[in-house]
């Protein structure tokens, strides 16, 4: 395997945008970025080829680049199983 990105990539698709809570972005020095929402009714959570973690809610998707065992990692840390 290659060498691993620190930067972590993700989307997130509403099927609506009555769905989204808050969307900000600041002007300030820190330039932080908020994104609210609602995913709804939990329908779907899986891992495409092992590298990206999908969250399908009722009314959108967040999909995360985040491998099988790099998740399994930072669970494990945490003290979850």
């Amino acid at each position: 395997m290659g060498k691993r990105r620190a930067e972590r990539g993700f989307s997130v698709e509403m099927e609506s945008k009555k769905n989204v809570r808050n969307i900000s972005m600041s002007n300030e020095t820190h330039n932080r970025v908020l994104f609210e929402g609602n995913l709804g009714e939990l329908e779907e959570l899986c891992l495409i080829e092992g590298e990206i973690l999908v969250v399908r809610g009722a009314n959108g998707v967040l999909r995360l680049d985040l491998s099988e065992g790099d998740l399994r990692k930072m669970l494990s840390k945490k003290g979850v199983d």
